[in-house]
């Protein structure tokens, strides 16, 4: 005759789980963030629009489970930094067409912001602290 040696799960553990769960995937986020802030200010950083795609997905298929935990203001954090940074690239773009300096610099100074963004959020998580969901 076998035992089961299997014992059930507590409340505590399973919540345990969650939160480290959701710890990596939001460092497996912020890192894919960073290489596309960090690819953003580096010319040839062709790989910036992929990450930023997977991060994205990543953290809008997970925003849902973070609900109720420290964790779900980082996964609206890193969303709506994905979608302001976008919404101003496409804003600025036309100084492309018209005068390349005036473009660059804007681009600069939101790539400059994301980074900031990113970097901010990151440390906050590290430290398990809730971030702002201010814009």
């Amino acid at each position: 005759m076998t035992e089961d040696f299997t014992t059930p799960v507590s409340a505590d553990q399973a919540h345990l789980e969650k939160m480290q769960s959701l710890n990596t995937v939001g460092t497996i986020s912020y890192v894919l963030h960073l290489l596309v802030a960090v690819g953003a200010m580096v010319p040839g950083g062709q790989m910036g629009p992929l990450f930023l795609l997977v991060a994205l997905v990543l953290d809008w298929v997970n925003r849902e489970r973070a609900r109720g935990t420290w964790h779900a203001s980082h996964f609206r954090w890193r969303i709506r930094t994905v979608l302001i940074a976008a919404a101003l690239y496409l804003l600025t773009f036309p100084l492309f067409l018209l005068l390349f300096v005036p473009g660059w610099i804007a681009w600069t100074a939101i790539s400059i912001w994301f980074l900031y963004r990113i970097v901010t959020g990151f440390m906050a998580m590290n430290k398990g602290q809730e971030i702002g969901t201010e814009a």
